[in-house]
């Protein structure tokens, strides 16, 4: 959500940028802009994409400067309230991800002192207030935006260029990730490290309430209340060739088919299996906490928060500890329940969402102890909590996610069984084959993979279908959550996913020879019962596509349409039965000629709440 670069060094700044904001491009946007030095401030902005962008740059001399992509937030996406910003005497350009929540009282008050506004976001009362408290104090523009920024309220990544600073790039955050990238006589500012990675390896992390000053003989670090700090350079675990399609048509397809390799490694070192066990080192600084722990909480959005759902019926039914399972968005208004005897599990791709992270933080201040699972090494989840499990996945690029949902899935699969060795929950022979089982997952999604062109012709079908429903029952009902979020985040088509038995107390009503209903009915210990549901739809003609194991005639004979994974383990089912979803949802929105990669309205790192 939202993008910055930033750039000083010797290089033209426009071309990094540039390039920059389109390895960005997959964290969603509607606006794009850029700012240099050239004697004055000289900005390029506008509505749509950075290929538009590019076509309006035409000088690429300069060698410092900064860019942005914007989310829609205050105002409407359009050429003026694309960033960057200004004040009103045009002398330096501020580009902003975050929401300023008290910009309201403060646009009054700049009004009040004669400041004219051009649009409608909270940036540009950024910009005009500390253009105000540099006029007011007088002294040193480093310092007039320290000031500026003890007085917001709300989260803000920032980067600013000023025409009487040629040589100097100013940075800051609270709340909004951002790095910097350290190069050979070349510093860059970025929100996250894909715009960088092809010209450093070498970055320094930001924390909250912190700024930094860049010139081209090197940079500072101070809190905005000019305290200095020294940070450690961390290398990026990061290459070019990650976040580049690798002849795919998009990056979802290639993550996609990427899962039997992101869950070989996720397993890599830590599935002990001639050893039967689990090791995630990891976990070890509160292990003590985890196997004493009366409850664990575990908050994400989206479709961590339906990974989530799927380790509370791991952890439940293998470690035979109690789980509630949170929307992060709504944990810390509710007044939680947590304190020292609790665990919370906080779930994130990016390790920087700030609903995750508002959750995160408000459980620490109630003493609980917070693990997290997260993709993205250093992220800002990833150093906040007390101990957590890293699901190295690689990057995710596309939107929707795919390997994350499978590789956050396989963690939370390695903690249940862990805590079951270790609390002895489990018979040694169920957990032996699990954990067998377990490493043979990659293989089985292989298989189902080398069957996409049976999916795509599935596809074709029902590319049309204006709603579909989804049903499942124990480990595979957070499935069928996470096959209809699939469907509607990349095809635009209305999707619900159900348990199963709830059709009746309620959807059942929709169902008629039109609706798509997607079975997700495995050899599992709840198949008659899903067999009994299937013929609930067949008896309102209902269009029933089913995702099964070989042999399961019962639901095979019944079933319009079919697609088979793998036997394995009931625990380990969601990992398999997802795959067809994926790609069912991928198909029917190339079908539909949808931008898969980059769905209307959202966002790949929420990072406002």
């Amino acid at each position: 959500m939202c993008g910055i670069v930033g750039y000083i060094g010797h290089r033209s700044a426009a071309d990094v940028v540039l390039k920059g904001l389109k390895r960005l491009e997959y964290r969603g946007y509607d606006s794009a802009g850029l700012a240099h030095i050239d004697g004055g401030v000289v900005i390029a902005k506008t509505k749509g994409k950075v290929a538009a962008l590019d076509k309006l740059v035409t000088d690429r001399t300069a060698t410092l400067g900064l860019g942005h992509t914007r989310w829609a937030t205050h105002g409407e996406p359009n050429d003026v309230n694309a960033h960057p910003h200004t004040g009103g005497d045009r002398a330096f350009a501020l580009v902003h991800n975050g929401i300023i929540e008290n910009y309201d009282v403060l646009k009054r008050q700049l009004l009040a002192q004669g400041h004219v506004f051009d649009g409608e976001t909270d940036t540009e009362v950024l910009a005009h207030l500390i253009e105000e408290v540099h006029r007011v104090s007088g002294g040193e523009f480093e310092n007039a935006v320290r000031m500026a920024l003890q007085q917001v309220t709300g989260t803000f990544g920032i980067a600013i260029v000023h025409r009487d600073f040629p040589d100097t790039l100013f940075a800051a955050r609270r709340g909004s990730p951002l790095l910097v990238g350290v190069g050979e006589h070349e510093f860059f500012v970025a929100s996250d490290a894909s715009p960088i990675i092809e010209y450093t390896q070498h970055v320094v992390y930001l924390d909250d309430d912190e700024m930094v000053v860049i010139t081209r003989n090197g940079y500072e670090v101070k809190t905005i209340r000019n305290v200095p700090i020294t940070k450690a350079v961390h290398q990026l675990a990061l290459s070019l060739e990650q976040i580049e399609k690798g002849g795919y048509p998009h990056f979802m397809l290639k993550e996609i088919h990427e899962q039997p390799r992101a869950i070989a490694d996720c397993l890599r070192g830590r599935l002990l299996v001639d050893e039967h066990r689990i090791q995630l080192g990891g976990l070890e600084p509160v292990m003590d906490k985890l196997l004493v722990a009366k409850r664990i909480c575990i908050a994400a959005c989206g479709t961590s928060w339906h990974s989530g759902l799927v380790g509370e019926y791991l952890i439940e039914g293998l470690a035979r500890i109690p789980v509630e399972v949170a929307y992060a968005s709504e944990f810390r208004y509710n007044d939680p329940l947590i304190g020292p005897e609790d665990v919370l599990i906080v779930i994130s791709q990016s390790g920087e969402t700030a609903d995750t992270l508002a959750a995160l933080r408000e459980a620490k201040a109630k003493g609980a102890t917070v693990i997290g699972v997260v993709n993205v090494v250093g992220s800002t989840i990833a150093r906040e909590t007390d101990a957590g499990v890293y699901i190295h996945a690689g990057p995710e690029i596309g939107v929707a996610s795919t390997k994350a949902f499978t590789a956050q899935v396989t963690v939370l699969t390695m903690i249940a069984l862990m805590l079951a060795e270790r609390k002895k929950t489990l018979p040694a022979a169920r957990l032996k084959q699990l954990i067998r089982d377990l490493h043979d997952i990659p293989a089985k999604i292989a298989d189902i993979l080398a069957r996409d062109a049976e999916i795509a012709e599935l596809a074709k079908v029902f590319t049309y279908a204006p709603n579909f429903l989804y049903l499942g029952r124990s480990y595979n009902f957070p499935v069928a959550l996470e096959g209809a979020l699939k469907l509607k985040e990349i095809s635009y088509i209305h999707a619900e996913g159900y348990p199963a038995a709830e059709m009746k107390h309620g959807p059942i009503a929709l169902i008629d020879q039109h609706m798509p209903v997607v079975v997700l009915a495995t050899s599992d210990h709840v198949n008659d019962k899903m067999v009994s549901n299937i013929e609930e739809v067949r008896a309102r003609k209902g269009r029933i596509i089913a995702v099964t194991t070989p042999g399961n005639d019962a639901v095979l004979n019944l079933a319009e349409f079919a697609v088979t994974v793998p036997e394995t383990d009931d625990a380990l089912s969601p990992l398999l039965t997802v795959i067809p979803l994926q790609l069912l949802s991928y198909h029917i929105a190339i079908n539909r000629k949808c931008d898969v990669d980059q769905p209307r309205n959202l966002a790949k790192s929420v990072t406002v709440e």
